[in-house]
């Protein structure tokens, strides 16, 4: 009984070969990814004065590279995703740079800014899908629930991170100093994948790119649990989307803070995360999955009701602790039916279009929120509400209870 509990621990699994150091890049590409979100938004707030491209900017930051997903699955497939993700960090790294330098000299019209943007969403697609598709593939079943608990947690844990240095980073040396320091970390995490290798080899193409593309996502929709999953995760998604714009705009407009304080309340998100994801993954999730994502999901609703009328910093961080952990579970229930009703020879297209289709909500969110919060800081909140408790039920109605043979 003692083999068999080490061997299924968090210890067992990080002696998996290559699990460890694919994991620490994968922590520093997303504590860059962390700190990106919460920089994009008030680099746009505070040198533009706009929360409509704000919102913009944070829908053209995703959703080019949702598009993308299906031709972005194949390449993995085909070329492997490590060195696909080695790729995408370098260039996340030299163009948020350039954005940085660009700004300083006043040499950054919002054309330009939003073209950039776009570049960045069609390549982080690979590096966020070749991580997601990439642990299942290394780690051998019986740990899958350890290293979704472990994932979930290390996108937590550098949620609180990324947030605090990036708030702390804009309010002591301005927006581009947090934009250098996030390419920087992108640019660590690109040489600590470098010789990596590759657990499986690559796929055999059976035709060209866009028909191998084509397939992955004929594949996705006519799987009825990930067609449920991209239902249901649309409109909870939506719901989300206010929360980026929204409390920065609350933050800094109605409470009087400052980007340090937007940067402590995202962190709050990841540490409620962090907790939450570990305890969760101690837990056998199959069966359960659906209720306990719509448990999640549901209680998120009262939260942004909160949201939308307090004029209390304790209220708001007292909802970034409902939010982060309610979300952290929710997504692992997510990763654990994608990982066990996906055939292992579509990890890396099924996951790629599945994660698409299930986030393709949240710039839509964000970008529909900004022209509203123009006018309210109330109404994108209530209408997040509502379309939440849409996306709870859905998670029972469009999803199968049972998964396919």
């Amino acid at each position: 009984m003692a083999v068999e509990s080490l061997e299924t621990s968090y210890a067992g699994l990080l002696r998996v070969p290559g699990f460890a150091r694919v994991a620490l890049g994968t922590v520093l590409g997303r504590l860059a990814g962390q700190m990106w979100e919460i920089v994009l938004v008030l680099f746009v707030l505070q040198r533009y004065h706009s929360p409509a491209l704000a919102g913009l900017a944070v829908l053209l930051g995703l959703l080019p590279g949702l598009v993308f997903s299906p031709v972005a699955g194949s390449l993995l497939d085909r070329q492997g995703r490590v060195r696909l993700m080695v790729f995408d960090y370098s260039v996340s790294a030299a163009l948020t740079v350039g954005i940085a330098v660009l700004s300083v000299f006043h040499s950054l019209p919002v054309p330009l800014l939003l073209a950039a943007v776009t570049v960045l969403s069609l390549s982080n697609i690979l590096s966020i899908t070749g991580t997601r598709s990439l642990f299942p593939l290394m780690v051998p079943r019986h740990l899958w629930d350890r290293s979704n608990g472990l994932d979930t947690s290390s996108y937590s844990l550098t949620a609180i991170i990324g947030p605090a240095i990036a708030g702390l980073t804009i309010a002591r040396f301005g927006p581009e100093a947090a934009l250098v320091a996030t390419g920087a970390v992108v640019g660590v995490a690109a040489v600590s994948l470098i010789g990596v290798p590759e657990p499986i080899e690559r796929a055999v193409p059976n035709g060209s790119l866009l028909r191998d593309s084509w397939a992955a996502l004929r594949y996705v929709v006519s799987h009825p649990t990930l067609r449920g999953l991209a239902g249901a995760m649309f409109f909870t998604n939506i719901a989300f989307g206010p929360v980026v714009i929204g409390i920065p705009l609350l933050v800094l407009r109605r409470l009087q803070g400052g980007a340090d304080t937007v940067g402590q309340i995202f962190a709050v998100f990841g540490v409620a995360g962090l907790v939450a994801g570990l305890l969760a993954g101690r837990l056998r999730t199959e069966g359960r999955e659906r209720l306990l994502m719509a448990i999640c999901i549901g209680i998120q609703a009262p939260a942004m009701i909160a949201l939308a009328f307090t004029h209390s910093l304790a209220v708001v961080f007292a909802v970034a602790i409902v939010m982060g952990a309610g979300s952290a579970v929710s997504t692992l229930g997510v990763f654990a039916l994608r990982q066990r009703r996906i055939d292992p020879g579509w990890f890396g297209r099924g996951f790629a279009v599945s994660m698409s289709l299930n986030v393709a909500g949240q710039p839509i969110g964000s970008a529909l929120s900004g022209p509203l919060f123009e006018r309210s800081l109330a109404l994108p909140f209530v209408l997040g509400a509502a379309i939440n408790l849409l996306g709870a039920a859905a998670t029972m109605v469009l999803i199968p209870k049972r998964g396919e043979a």
